[in-house]
């Protein structure tokens, strides 16, 4: 801090005043103004001016709080950029923060890209067991957060297990509660003018924010949310690009092999043994048909994942027949079952109310729920395709009877190329993306999709589409 000019007023009264009194206050006031904060303090008892000089030492002792305060961010601040990874930038405030910000747990979530939910991304703590970790999430809409986004203003909670008591269907408190902490700070993460998340800072006592001056919380979070913001764009580059290798290692790998395999009928198919065996001919061109089918729907699906991770896919909504697609759907899929010796049944009410959505899309989803629902079922089995409105919503759902999914893989479900380890049960082949075209339609129309699982008996995924459409089509 550069020092200016002390600034005294001219005249002090001197009615009850030390002349010790007058020159130390002149002399605190100086310090002050020159960016001193280190006011001492020798008090003559019957002094009135003395008596001040308390007032003065204190005010001292916060700018010089809130100058090494800011001053730490400042240092942090220029470590924090030099990090790669959002867990390390958080890590680091975690750390660097306690000598004046306290807290017994910080917790950090994101907005979806639409801007619907709030998702926890974040949480480290002093508490033995976090209870409200990352993968949590719930809607903005209506939440006690949404306030705190729109105004910009932080949220302060003192007593928490009191906030509980009035507010018992709030799930995220109540977890908090029974992690331990008595109070909390929520601080919303703005970047580029635009809302992108929040900071929450706990305590394990009661009241700690109550005379917190939240300009340091402001401080801190609008550097931070300057640097999550930047490293979430760092590493969506990165995953970017190790998805064009993956890209390129699936073209050099997985469309190799096939096309050497076409390569080798058409060699056959010239063998003039071959050409007057009319059996053998007619199982090459199947084989061939087979192989160049699988390696179409690998193009297909490449091609639309790239375009969706590009930003290019667009969804376009319009009427549709629900319930004439869904047959469409389930009529193509039985014969694929019944030529694996599987059952395919449908579920659900005849008639369904009126949908918006893009037809196109909509069938990719069909398609790949179903077309996964056999591959990974074994023989006499029986799949179960439904639809049924639920409130404004559609809920479509396919369930198996296959292996099912280990709980240690069912996060890799709706990533690219997130193979699980379970195997198709007549040896088909998967590229790993069909989940996650799944996904990004659905979630693109405004809806969710999940799956349930449990080993040796089965999986069932769904999807939930609104009734009207994507939102702010």
């Amino acid at each position: 801090m550069s020092p200016a000019m002390p600034v005294v007023p001219r005249s002090l009264p001197t009615d009850g005043a030390c002349p010790h009194g007058f020159r130390v206050c002149r002399e605190a006031m100086g310090h002050l103004a020159n960016g001193r904060f280190d006011v001492q303090v020798r008090s003559e008892p019957s002094c009135e001016v003395c008596t001040r000089l308390e007032t003065i030492r204190q005010m001292g002792e916060a700018l010089r709080s809130r100058a090494d305060a800011t001053a730490d961010l400042l240092r942090l601040t220029a470590r924090l950029t030099a990090n790669t990874t959002l867990e390390e930038v958080l890590h680091g405030v975690y750390d660097g923060f306690r000598r004046h910000v306290p807290y017994d747990r910080i917790g950090v979530a994101l907005l979806s890209d639409d801007g619907q939910e709030v998702r926890s991304i974040w949480a480290r703590s002093e508490a033995p067991q976090i209870r409200l970790g990352p993968g949590y999430q719930a809607r903005l809409a209506g939440s006690s957060l949404q306030p705190i986004l729109e105004t910009g203003h932080p949220r302060i909670l003192n007593d928490l297990p009191g906030y509980l008591a009035s507010h018992p269907h709030s799930h995220s408190t109540r977890l908090i509660v029974e992690e331990g902490m008595q109070s909390s700070l929520t601080c919303p993460l703005r970047a580029a003018g635009r809302p992108i998340g929040f900071l929450f800072f706990s305590s394990l006592q009661p009241a700690t924010y109550r005379s917190l001056h939240q300009e340091v919380f402001t401080q801190v979070t609008d550097n931070l949310s300057i640097i999550v913001d930047r490293t979430r764009a760092y590493q969506r580059l990165v995953e970017l690009n190790d998805l064009k290798n993956k890209f390129l290692g699936i073209a050099a790998h997985d469309l190799r092999s096939p096309l050497a395999l076409l390569v080798s009928f058409l060699d056959l198919l010239a063998d003039p043994a071959t050409a007057g065996d009319p059996a053998q001919r007619e199982r090459i061109f199947a084989r061939m048909e087979a192989t160049t089918t699988r390696m179409l729907t690998m193009v297909n699906d490449l091609l639309d994942l790239s375009a969706i991770e590009s930003g290019q896919i667009r969804i376009e909504p319009e009427p549709v027949d629900a319930a004439r697609l869904l047959a469409d759907a389930f009529e193509h899929h039985r014969q694929l079952a019944t030529r694996k010796e599987i059952e395919l049944v449908r579920e659900g009410p005849a008639t369904l109310p009126p949908l918006v959505a893009d037809p196109r899309r909509l069938s990719q989803v069909l398609d790949n729920l179903l077309s996964n629902a056999v591959k990974f079922s074994p023989k006499g089995t029986t799949i179960t395709f439904g639809a049924r409105p639920e409130g404004d919503h559609l809920h479509i759902w396919v369930t198996d009877q296959g292996k099912g999914i280990p709980a240690a893989d069912l996060p890799k479900l709706f990533k690219e190329f997130g193979r699980t380890s379970v195997k198709p049960t007549d040896g088909e082949k998967s590229t790993g993306l069909g989940l996650a075209i799944v996904k990004k339609i659905v979630e693109g129309h405004g809806g969710k999709v999940e799956v349930t699982s449990v080993e040796g008996k089965g999986s069932t995924f769904s999807a939930r589409l609104p009734l009207a459409g994507p939102p702010n089509r």
